[in-house]
């Protein structure tokens, strides 16, 4: 226990070589991917918001905003020829 294998180092250490950094290409799919991603991040940061305290209406409305935002930045994402109705009014915001 707590000897780490030969292997392991090696492993880790080719992680790290100059040619297995990201292409431009890569790089460009994750910038556009980051808004949903980012939406995402958002709608679990409300969801362990409300973890420990009773779930009220303002919190369904938070929860609520957040899923939109989520399916706004997917719907973009997958038809980036349409807009996506980002600009929707908060109901009861």
């Amino acid at each position: 226990m707590g000897i780490v294998p030969d292997w392991a180092f090696a492993a880790s250490a080719k992680a790290f070589e100059p040619w297995l950094e990201p292409t431009d290409a890569e790089l460009d799919a994750i910038e556009l991917e980051m808004p949903a991603v980012m939406a995402d991040v958002d709608l679990l940061d409300t969801q362990i918001a409300v973890l420990d305290r009773p779930f009220g209406e303002l919190d369904a409305k938070r929860i609520r905003r957040a899923r939109r935002r989520v399916f706004a930045a997917l719907l973009t994402l997958a038809n980036p020829t349409t807009a996506a109705p980002a600009q929707m009014p908060e109901v009861g915001a």
